[in-house]
């Protein structure tokens, strides 16, 4: 593979799909899933990401089927989605559809049944009577000792086993903040002592940038979800994005409306934003970030998924309703290079902006300018102006062309977004 493949400017392009392999098909298996792949295709994804693949400990299960967090080895494959041959061919059909592949890599944490609980006691964490112990308050894993340097070497080895069997391209590293930093350094460089790869952590600490190409943008989730309920101010959520500004150079911000713990624990998308739910979406592919699509909003999947049980989307309905509007957004996102150079966001002051946030990105010739009405307010008439503002744009979901002035009135309806191009 070659290395140019995850340059930043790839990186900025490109978009993650959250698979559920579990609850995506009736047969909740590789093989199911994989007869989706030129779907997911055609709809631009890039990068898919396997939610754990490996098999499940039995004691303290929560649930008919329990957590795919609580793993029980490392190197083995979950039955309930096939064998590893099973899955071998699912990577080399995402590959041969230029898709990469990456798995969610827990190493905080296993469950009470892995075989290292018997083979390696000092591996885990013990409590003052010497029982293994958690210390985040669940009751199916008990967490590891990253002070053992054997367990240290074991784990990387475990991670490049995944590589070297199945090619995988990367990882999405569980809780990756509860793990030294200086384990993710050490398990990067021999990691990719065999291939490039994509790495993904569900943290928010800045310093784990010197790993991690993208990490969560859990405080933006946060701060509009306070938003829609009235908790919070526009102005909050734009103090978030700032923040995540001063974030080293070179770093992503995952965005996100929905995951898996979002989905089953908090409520969809549509719990949370209600009419507003397709707004947020759109915001996520036209800021600088990486966006995130969970498994099937572009349906859209209206339901929370039951996390420890059989619960699985109801494809019924296909084509989904969702899949064009997402492919316009990841077309846009990959094609066009004003998406794809992170410093060049101007912010443009409105005539609202306690309601109206617009901001205008370029590279070259190449142009995106988004305005988002993030309230239930209709017929916001704003004033927008910026030299760059002048050409021929075309409006992303209409297709409609617009010739703009450097001085432009919009006006726009609640929770409504414009995104025009050139």
């Amino acid at each position: 593979m070659s290395k140019s493949i995850y340059t930043n400017e790839w990186k900025n392009s490109s978009n993650i799909y959250e698979v559920n392999v579990r609850q995506y098909t009736h047969q909740g298996t590789f093989n199911a899933f994989a007869k989706h792949l030129p779907r997911l295709k055609e709809m631009g994804v890039k990068i898919l990401w396997l939610m754990p693949i490996t098999p499940i400990s039995k004691k303290e299960r929560q649930g008919e089927l329990g957590s795919y967090y609580a793993c029980s080895d490392y190197v083995s494959i979950n039955p309930e989605f096939g064998d590893l041959n099973d899955f071998k061919n699912l990577v080399r059909q995402a590959h041969e559809l230029d898709m990469k592949l990456i798995i969610d890599w827990v190493a905080n944490h296993t469950g009470y049944d892995h075989g290292w609980t018997e083979e390696h006691d000092d591996w885990y964490e013990h409590d003052a009577q010497g029982n293994f112990t958690e210390q985040h308050g669940w009751a199916d894993v008990i967490d590891l000792n990253y002070q053992n340097k054997d367990l240290r070497a074991a784990m990387i080895e475990c991670m490049r086993f995944w590589i070297n069997e199945c090619d995988i391209d990367g990882f999405r590293c569980d809780m990756a903040h509860l793990v030294p930093l200086d384990f993710w350094v050490d398990a990067k460089q021999q990691c990719e002592a065999i291939k490039p790869l994509f790495w993904l952590a569900e943290c928010e600490v800045p310093e784990y940038h010197k790993v991690f190409d993208a990490t969560y943008a859990w405080k933006w989730m946060h701060a509009t979800e306070k938003l829609m309920k009235g908790y919070a101010s526009l102005q909050d959520v734009k103090n978030v994005l700032k923040e995540y500004q001063d974030y080293p150079q070179g770093a992503l911000k995952l965005f996100f409306t929905a995951n898996h713990d979002e989905n089953s624990w908090n409520g969809t998308e549509y719990e949370k934003y209600g009419e507003a739910a397709k707004t947020f979406a759109v915001f996520t592919f036209v800021w600088s970030c990486i966006p995130l699509i969970y498994s099937g909003q572009e349906l859209p999947n209206l339901k929370r998924l039951k996390f420890f049980d059989k619960d699985e989307i109801e494809w019924n309905n296909h084509p989904s309703k969702l899949e064009n509007f997402y492919k316009k957004l990841t077309t846009l996102k990959s094609s066009n290079p004003a998406l794809q150079e992170t410093g060049n966001i101007n912010v443009l002051p409105t005539d609202f902006n306690e309601s109206v946030f617009a901001f205008l990105r370029f590279n070259g010739n190449s142009k995106v300018l988004a305005i988002f009405n993030f309230s239930n307010k209709d017929k916001l008439k704003c004033m927008l102006t910026h030299p760059l503002l002048g050409g021929n744009f075309t409006h992303l979901f209409s297709d409609i062309n617009y010739k703009l002035s450097a001085v432009q009135t919009f006006e726009l309806q609640a929770w409504e977004y414009i995104v025009l191009w050139c």
